[in-house]
């Protein structure tokens, strides 16, 4: 099929198409055959040649539509669909800021190595740099290094070799998924679309024989030689006395086998995929404040992009620890020092046996333990005074959870929480982040993706700022079911995280650095979390007592609903403080007695 430069392909209805229709709908039919399983449309003029094609394409092979008013939103919650899984999403909007507002969410899906698909509409070329309206120079550079690849297309280029865009477009979409065996991440595909954006009255949807799937590139994944434990430990003649096993985020199951199969004590994040089984120690970034764990270790084997604790961090930045980064990716980021690199581990069947110990393992699961049960002691006691914390909570949330539930966690304090008082188990729930950088914007939009793309029940622990930071979130079409999506908001009215960190110590100066803090860093707000639901026509409970908590988070009601957790942050840092005192005493007495 060709055509010349100023028409399109047929329609299957005996009339030429423009050529922004058609390439509009050859985007769409690519998209779904690149696995694209959801798009995300913000209503636009500029995209209309999209938004047409989109709606057309339901029922018929095309992506599950859904419609956002703001970019920002929507581009998290493309994110999130792809964080699900099997399928990813896609993002389209029209030209001008609106793409800007993606670059957060592109960002993110960048440092993270996760699949995200950005369509953006744009005008021709030729008006690019005029006087066009809503029309940016920039737009198809707009992110830079931070997408895996980039497409500027224009429908009558597309129009004079319909398959040859059809191979472009595929190709990139392969990049997002990471064929070839590069690391997955963002794409932008900036599509040139001239007047008229309006399908004709004749341009019927094309025939069956039109609308076949396009083909993907033959650029099918291929894993990369995966080495296994006896490399990793060859030349190790301590047999693993010093070495531990660090999952960071995105590890996945692996890093527990590696840590199973060569007895060695496991210290994964709550995102990892691999917070589970018996060498898995919970609240082990408050052993690594100690000279026996910590001060101890001399190797430290690293899965994934570990950033949430501190003294994992300075763990890893030791001249005297060796680090093995284990990733099937060679441009993986490192720790910013030199590393030992080796290819993904053959991931196999835990053996029948029993898994290896060692004198070294024991004193980590044993302080393991007495530490979770140090941490619970206090916590309780917190909760029998009324108070609710943020340990606390996340501690009851994991406790509920089921190990076929999804759980997605806001950065700052929630994560960190889980982290500290998730006790790890046999077998665990999938836990995603966005720690690619980390940030607290787009949580609950990346949260309603998540669910979008399950299809499952799922959930999202969040503070009150990163809520309120995403809060339109909860704005959705009035004809557009809402998933089932419980949101845990822990209400302690600001950002409870910065009286953990040194700013917090600053702050007990006197009452003039106290007022300082809490207007730079604390940042209370007092909006009304319960006002804001009911404008968005969304469920909301506010929830006061550890029996309550409990009843809420063993039933969840469907749809999606709002638990707001107040909490009080001004005793966050002498309860952390307790915290670390009580897991320190704890693992002195288990070390001298076991």
């Amino acid at each position: 099929m060709s055509a010349g430069p100023g028409a399109g392909p047929t329609s299957g209805v005996g009339a030429e198409v423009a050529p922004a229709t058609a390439l509009a709908r050859l985007a769409v039919r690519v998209l779904a055959a690149g696995g694209v399983g959801h798009v995300v449309l913000c209503p636009g003029s500029r995209s209309a040649p999209l938004a047409y094609a989109l709606a057309a394409s339901q029922g018929r092979g095309g992506p599950v539509l859904h419609v956002r008013h703001d970019e920002r939103v929507a581009a998290f919650t493309a994110l999130g669909v792809g964080l699900a899984g099997p399928t990813i999403g896609a993002v389209v909007t029209t030209s001008g800021t609106a793409v800007a507002n993606l670059h957060p969410a592109v960002l993110e899906a960048h440092h993270a190595d996760r699949p995200l698909v950005v369509v953006t509409a744009d005008r021709p070329p030729r008006l690019r740099g005029t006087w066009a309206n809503q029309t940016s120079a920039l737009q198809a550079g707009l992110f830079g290094g931070a997408v895996r690849a980039r497409l500027d297309l224009d429908d009558v280029e597309a129009a004079a070799d319909p398959e040859d865009a059809a191979a472009q477009l595929a190709a990139a979409l392969g990049a997002a998924r990471g064929y070839g065996g590069s690391r997955p991440g963002p794409v932008h595909l900036n599509l040139g679309f001239a007047d008229p954006l309006v399908p004709g009255p004749d341009d019927g949807w094309p025939s069956a024989r039109e609308a076949d799937p396009v083909e993907p590139p033959d650029t099918a994944w291929r894993a990369v030689p995966a080495s296994g434990p006896a490399l990793l430990l060859d030349g190790w003649g301590d047999g693993g006395e010093g070495t531990v096993v660090v999952a960071g985020d995105g590890a996945t199951a692996a890093a527990r086998w590696f840590a199973e199969v060569a007895g060695l004590p496991l210290l994964a994040e709550p995102s990892s995929g691999a917070r589970g089984g018996p060498n898995a120690i919970g609240p082990y970034r408050l052993l690594l404040e100690l000279a026996a764990f910590g001060g101890a270790v001399r190797r430290a084997v690293v899965f994934g992009r570990p950033t949430l604790s501190r003294p994992v961090t300075r763990l890893l930045e030791r001249s005297d620890v060796e680090v093995s980064l284990v990733s099937r990716h060679r441009d993986h980021p490192d720790p910013g020092r030199a590393v030992r690199r080796f290819d993904d581990v053959a991931f196999g069947d835990r053996p029948a046996a029993p898994p290896p110990t060692s004198p070294w393992l024991d004193r980590w699961r044993r302080a393991g333990a007495a530490a979770a049960v140090a941490i619970d002691v206090v916590l309780d006691a917190e909760a029998a005074r009324g108070r609710i914390t943020g340990p606390l909570l996340a501690r009851e949330l994991w406790t509920a959870l089921r190990p076929a539930d999804l759980l997605l966690t806001a950065a700052s304090n929630p994560v960190r929480d889980l982290d500290l008082a998730g006790h790890p188990a046999e077998r665990t729930p999938r836990v995603l982040a966005n720690r690619g950088l980390a940030g607290i914007d787009g949580t609950v939009s990346t949260a309603t993706g998540i669910a979008l793309g399950s299809g499952g029940p799922t959930r999202v622990l969040v503070g009150d700022v990163a809520f309120l930071h995403d809060v339109g979130a909860l704005l959705a079409a009035p004809d557009e079911a809402r998933p089932d999506l419980q949101v845990l908001v822990l209400d302690d009215d600001g950002g409870g995280i910065f009286s953990l960190l040194e700013h917090g110590a600053r702050a007990e100066q006197g009452p003039v650095a106290a007022a300082a803090f809490d207007r730079l860093f604390g940042t209370p707000h007092g909006a009304d979390l319960a006002a804001l639901c009911r404008g968005f026509g969304v469920r909301h409970e506010r929830v006061d007592d550890v029996d309550r908590l409990r009843a809420v988070l063993a039933r969840p009601e469907p749809g999606t609903g709002v638990v707001q957790v107040p909490a009080d942050r001004s005793g966050l840092r002498a309860l952390h403080a307790r915290l670390r005192e009580a897991v320190h005493a704890a693992v002195g007495d288990a070390v001298v007695t076991g």
